[in-house]
């Protein structure tokens, strides 16, 4: 078998891996870079088979929903088949409603430790814990070599005992790791790393905040981090506010198939409707949309009158009408998602926004990723003949803290 890091062995995000056994391929991932902007036209790995014409491609697998990992999907042929996690195909799908991505192809379905054959490769998913919901890593097999894909995870989510199960029994005798490395930063950066928050102390923070908050909180995060959703619900019933969800968020939430994820239904938790979502529904005509959530629907005079009591998630596009309705008076705006996002320039406004207003702009965040000692557990439990990174910007450092390291280069073939 051998392997060829498209994107990502010294960037994170835009990962993408093509594998070769027995004359035939598979790709894992097919992302868009992180630092590429909304009009940036990135063109597709050269991968053979990606236009559909090459039989000796067998497919792609999505590791999970995060967009730099899928987001070049829609340049891929139709014919060539996706395999995906189903909760993320559900998701993936009402978010292309809203925005854009919907999958091409879907040819099934990945389940946890349930393994499948395609043509060479017998490829069996493991459901991890990650900030996007239904994220797998993958074991591959073929031409009697073992190769585990990490994809992204992390130790310290609402799902951390998929972790514990994972090194209390891994699989055995595996030849490579393709092991992530989002948070081992350059050491000229050291100093910038992320304190190794967990999820359980970002719901605190939360609280705190609410709790000292008078009027309206502005809850800024990614409708896809399903965590953070429960987090923000959870800080909401323990300082007495109630959640505001937009249409998308509320369709996020649902198609999880998760009964016990927070969604329209659930006392403190109420559904708005912006603007735009109003526009979208009416244009498209999918007014079931609406009428799924009117018994949970919350209106603009109601954000007013109840502005004490509520945490509304909230969108740039949403800062004219929520300063319409009133509810600003003694607000604070959290912000719950990667730092760096913050420093964009599309988000120049938004600062504008919270500053003429007098709304002061909190963070309350942990990454997505594993911290350095579980990524040293990960690595142990599978004890690897080799690690190769991927997805982090130091490769390089990995030889501090792991071994048998084998650093690679984009667009290089090597052999298992």
């Amino acid at each position: 078998m051998r392997v060829r890091i498209h994107r990502g062995a010294h960037e994170i995000g835009g990962t993408c891996i093509e594998l070769e056994a027995s004359d035939r391929r598979l790709v894992l991932d097919i992302g868009r870079p992180l630092d590429a902007s909304e009009d940036d036209d990135v063109p597709l790995p050269a991968i053979a088979g990606l236009d559909g014409r090459d039989a000796s491609l067998l497919g792609i697998v999505i590791s999970h929903g995060h967009r730099d990992h899928w987001g070049l999907l829609e340049k891929v042929a139709p014919a060539v088949p996706i395999y995906v996690g189903e909760a993320t195909r559900q998701m993936l799908e009402q978010a292309a409603f809203f925005a854009s991505g919907a999958l091409l192809n879907r040819a099934g379905s990945l389940r946890h430790r349930e393994p499948f054959q395609l043509g060479p490769f017998t490829i069996t998913p493991f459901l991890n814990d990650h900030s996007a919901f239904d994220t797998h890593s993958l074991l591959l097999e073929a031409d009697s070599r073992r190769v585990f894909y990490s994809a992204d995870f992390q130790a310290h989510g609402r799902k951390a005992r998929l972790f514990d199960a994972f090194v209390a029994h891994p699989p055995t005798d595996i030849d490579l790791l393709l092991l992530e490395g989002t948070n081992l930063r350059p050491a000229a950066d050291t100093e910038a790393a992320p304190a190794p928050l967990t999820e359980a102390d970002v719901e605190h923070a939360l609280v705190h905040t609410f709790r000292a908050t008078r009027g309206t909180v502005l809850a800024m995060y990614s409708a896809q981090n399903i965590d953070r959703l429960v987090t923000m619900f959870r800080a909401c019933v323990r300082s007495g506010r109630t959640l505001v969800v937009d249409l998308y968020g509320a369709s996020v939430a649902a198609a999880t198939g998760n009964q016990r994820i927070p969604q329209a239904g659930f006392d403190n938790l109420r559904v708005y409707v912006p603007q735009r979502q109003r526009v979208l529904v009416k244009t498209s005509g999918e007014f079931a949309r609406v009428n799924d959530i009117r018994f949970a629907r919350i209106f603009p005079e109601e954000l007013a009158a109840r502005a004490g009591e509520l945490v509304l998630t909230f969108r740039a596009s949403m800062m004219r009408e929520v300063a319409s309705a009133g509810c600003l008076d003694a607000a604070t705006a959290v912000w719950s998602m990667w730092r760096g996002y913050l420093d964009r320039p599309e988000q120049r406004r938004l600062l504008q926004f919270f500053e003429s207003h007098g709304i002061p702009l909190v963070i309350h965040h942990t990454s997505g990723h594993a911290w350095l000692a579980d990524l040293q557990r990960f690595a142990r439990a599978l004890a690897p003949r080799r690690v190769v990174p991927i997805h982090t910007q130091a490769p390089e450092r990995f030889t501090e803290f792991f071994e048998n390291v084998d650093l690679r280069r984009d667009g290089e073939w090597f052999e298992v």
